[in-house]
Protein backbone atom coordinates (compact mmCIF):
# COMPACT_ATOMS: atom_id res chain seq x y z
CA UNK A 1 0.00 0.00 0.00
CA UNK A 2 1.61 3.33 -1.10
CA UNK A 3 1.25 7.02 0.14
CA UNK A 4 -1.40 7.61 -1.76
CA UNK A 5 -3.96 4.72 -1.31
CA UNK A 6 -3.14 5.44 2.68
CA UNK A 7 -4.65 8.85 1.96
CA UNK A 8 -7.66 7.65 -0.30
CA UNK A 9 -8.80 5.56 2.69
CA UNK A 10 -8.15 8.57 5.04
CA UNK A 11 -10.63 10.80 2.74
CA UNK A 12 -12.82 7.67 2.80
CA UNK A 13 -12.95 7.15 6.26
CA UNK A 14 -13.60 11.39 6.83
CA UNK A 15 -16.72 11.35 4.52
CA UNK A 16 -18.14 8.05 5.58
CA UNK A 17 -17.55 9.76 9.22
CA UNK A 18 -19.67 13.08 7.69
CA UNK A 19 -22.54 10.94 6.33
CA UNK A 20 -22.94 9.17 9.28
CA UNK A 21 -23.23 11.83 11.62
CA UNK A 22 -24.53 14.78 9.90
CA UNK A 23 -28.05 13.81 10.05
CA UNK A 24 -27.76 14.02 14.20
CA UNK A 25 -25.57 16.92 13.99
CA UNK A 26 -28.19 19.15 11.44
CA UNK A 27 -30.68 18.07 14.09
CA UNK A 28 -28.73 19.29 16.99
CA UNK A 29 -28.06 22.57 15.01
CA UNK A 30 -31.18 23.69 13.67
CA UNK A 31 -32.92 23.17 16.83
CA UNK A 32 -30.30 24.89 18.89
CA UNK A 33 -30.77 27.54 16.11
CA UNK A 34 -34.32 27.87 16.21
CA UNK A 35 -34.49 27.66 20.54
CA UNK A 36 -31.84 30.28 20.91
CA UNK A 37 -33.79 32.47 18.42
CA UNK A 38 -36.54 32.03 20.03
CA UNK A 39 -35.13 33.08 23.39
CA UNK A 40 -34.01 36.22 21.61
CA UNK A 41 -37.24 37.52 20.54
CA UNK A 42 -38.68 36.16 24.07
CA UNK A 43 -35.81 37.69 26.24
CA UNK A 44 -35.82 34.37 28.28
CA UNK A 45 -32.01 33.35 29.01
CA UNK A 46 -32.52 29.96 30.69
CA UNK A 47 -29.52 27.79 29.78
CA UNK A 48 -31.00 24.58 30.23
CA UNK A 49 -33.93 25.31 28.09
CA UNK A 50 -32.21 24.11 24.88
CA UNK A 51 -30.85 20.60 26.06
CA UNK A 52 -34.38 18.48 26.30
CA UNK A 53 -35.55 19.44 22.16
CA UNK A 54 -32.55 18.96 21.43
CA UNK A 55 -31.99 15.62 22.86
CA UNK A 56 -35.33 14.48 21.25
CA UNK A 57 -34.52 15.80 18.03
CA UNK A 58 -31.07 13.90 17.98
CA UNK A 59 -33.04 10.85 19.25
CA UNK A 60 -35.70 11.05 16.27
CA UNK A 61 -32.77 12.38 13.43
CA UNK A 62 -31.14 8.75 14.39
CA UNK A 63 -34.21 6.91 14.16
CA UNK A 64 -35.25 8.22 10.49
CA UNK A 65 -32.00 8.02 9.18
CA UNK A 66 -30.56 4.85 10.58
CA UNK A 67 -31.04 3.34 7.60
CA UNK A 68 -28.92 5.63 5.81
CA UNK A 69 -26.32 5.68 8.56
CA UNK A 70 -26.26 1.68 8.33
CA UNK A 71 -25.98 1.90 4.83
CA UNK A 72 -23.16 4.24 4.37
CA UNK A 73 -21.35 2.01 7.04
CA UNK A 74 -21.58 -0.96 5.37
CA UNK A 75 -21.17 0.13 2.02
CA UNK A 76 -17.44 1.61 3.49
CA UNK A 77 -16.84 -1.55 5.66
CA UNK A 78 -17.06 -3.46 2.33
CA UNK A 79 -14.78 -1.02 0.56
CA UNK A 80 -12.31 -1.45 3.45
CA UNK A 81 -12.98 -5.41 3.21
CA UNK A 82 -12.44 -5.67 -0.10
CA UNK A 83 -8.96 -3.85 0.46
CA UNK A 84 -7.95 -5.50 3.03
CA UNK A 85 -8.32 -8.91 0.97
CA UNK A 86 -6.90 -7.41 -2.08
CA UNK A 87 -3.63 -7.90 -0.08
Amino acid sequence: MNGAEVLDFGRDALWATVIISAPAMLAGLLVGLTIGFLQALTQIQEMTLVFVPKILAIFIALLVFLPLMGAAMATFSDEVFTRIAAF
